[in-house]
């Protein structure tokens, strides 16, 4: 009996516990002048902006075609998870490739495609070689772009530090500094200097030459961001929740305080300024330096060219990272996100053109970046004339990312863009490196079956006549008639 009454009593309570709140909704929502729909339907409205919220998770499960997603589809992501799981690249059945879209890649098959006891190894390229102290030899097609520590987690570094000296290829740090979890697995290094310099700075935020040299004993190579693909014109933003002692401590700033960076190099106001850092960090660590930005015309590179055709190829840039303008794995303002600077399929035939038209092609090692994470979309650069590519999301997906859309709240479900220990158990790192080394190493195996079946012995050979893009009219031309390589000019004076 007493149950019964305790029970009763406990059920009343709650009641009027529910009816209350509801109670209060309903006053505070009539009474706010804020959202129109909940003045109008109070309480219930919250459900719109509810269904609002969680729309675009459920659309990817449930109402998204196979193709349709952005900014990747299924079929790209499950191909991803499937050369990291080591579970092959094969489909039953037919494919859900569009090959009638504009902008569709048909490579151009060889009638006799080249046998197995033909193929060669695909060669290593040297950066910096006859120009600085300590040339870097680069093995691998496929490496990962920059994703600072800080945008991304110290489990995620590790497992790309380790998975990319399994595979062969180089890591860039990005803009965030270089950490300990970068040196954990002993692999290739590329240190990014952004425009705040962290990881590099003195106390007056400047570049630090003690630190340029103590760093360059454990890098392979320099890179200056000038830009990137998701928010050209605009420094990197790392909000303060995510600015743990750590990763304070690895960039040199406040705990705790959003991590703005400047949206230009201080230090470098035009082309002479640029060629004269390069020359500078070259001489001082004896490592190659390159130049990471997005391209928004034509002016950039003519004028590069210019420059070192003054000054002397010991001026001239390593090498050159292109990003696209649909590149970028960290969060940006939707205005420069969608509408600032060339995408990669216009940059990269643009830039490569003008180093041959200039005479700079054989000095300036070129990398292609921005959305390019399979292995048709590497051939493709390749065919344009990358000489390399950089991947971020790609090895994301490698590492478990199931695209939440949350890398800039610090929520992650799967680790990867989180310092929340709790979230960041779901990223093993004895388990994701080896999936991070199977992407790599799968990708550039199914780079070369493209450059195969076209009638090459390796990818290197790859040409624009390999490759036809679909047009407008449903109907591919080839990308040797869209890009007709020009005539090189003379090859600029050494020093």
């Amino acid at each position: 009996m007493m149950m019964d009454i305790l029970s009763y009593g406990l059920g009343t309570l709650v009641a009027f516990v529910v009816l209350f709140w509801v109670a209060y909704i309903f006053i505070r929502d009539i009474t706010q002048k804020k959202h129109g729909v909940l003045r109008s339907y109070p309480v219930i409205g919250h459900l719109r902006y509810f269904f609002e919220q969680i729309g675009e998770y459920f659309r990817q499960y449930f109402f998204s075609g196979d193709r349709e997603e952005m900014p990747f589809d299924r079929a790209t992501r499950s191909w991803v998870y499937r050369l990291a799981k080591n579970e092959g690249g094969t489909v039953g059945f037919g494919s859900t490739y569009d090959l009638h879209a504009p902008g569709a890649l048909i490579f151009v098959n060889h009638p006799f495609p080249v046998l197995e006891e033909e193929r060669l190894p695909t060669p290593s390229l040297v950066l910096g070689e006859g120009y600085c102290r300590q040339p870097f030899e680069a093995r691998s097609i496929v490496n990962i772009s920059g994703m600072s520590y800080g945008a991304i987690s110290a489990p995620a570094v590790r497992a790309l530090s380790r998975g990319s000296a399994v595979a062969g290829c180089w890591m860039d740090t990005g803009e965030g500094g270089l950490s300990p979890y970068h040196l954990e697995g002993g692999g290739d290094l590329i240190m990014q200097i952004g425009t705040a310099k962290y990881g590099l700075r003195d106390a007056q935020g400047n570049l630090d030459p003690e630190r340029l040299i103590e760093v360059s004993k454990v890098v392979k190579a320099f890179e200056i961001k000038l830009s990137q693909g998701a928010k050209p014109g605009k420094g990197g933003v790392l909000p303060g929740r995510k600015v743990t002692p750590e990763i304070a401590r690895v960039r040199g700033i406040a705990e705790g305080r959003d991590s703005i960076s400047p949206n230009r190099h201080r230090d470098m106001s035009s082309i002479g300024d640029l060629v004269e850092k390069i020359a500078w960090i070259r001489d001082l660590t004896g490592r190659p330096v390159g130049v990471k930005t997005a391209i928004g015309g034509w002016r950039f590179m003519n004028e590069l060219a210019e420059v070192v055709h003054r000054r002397g190829l010991e001026f001239a840039p390593d090498f050159l990272v292109i990003d696209g303008g649909e590149g970028g794995s960290g969060a940006a303002p939707q205005a420069l996100a969608d509408h600032m600077s060339l995408s990669i399929d216009e940059a990269l035939p643009r830039v490569v053109d003008a180093l041959i038209e200039s005479g700079l092609r054989q000095r300036v090692r070129v990398v292609a970046s921005g959305k390019l994470l399979t292995s048709a979309r590497a051939a493709w650069a390749l065919c344009v004339g990358a000489d390399f590519i950089n991947t971020a999301r790609g090895f994301m997906f490698a590492l478990g990312c199931i695209q939440a859309l949350r890398c800039h709240q610090n929520t992650c479900p799967t680790g990867v863009t989180t310092h929340n220990r709790r979230l960041q158990r779901a990223l093993v790192v004895e388990e994701k490196f080896q999936r991070v080394a199977n992407y790599c190493m799968n990708m550039n195996r199914e780079i070369d079956m493209i450059a195969h079946s076209c009638g090459v012995r390796h990818a290197r050979e790859l040409r624009r006549e390999h490759v036809r893009i679909v047009q407008a009219s449903h109907q591919s031309i080839a990308l040797n008639m869209l890009y007709p390589y020009p005539e090189p000019a003379a090859r600029v004076k050494a020093a």
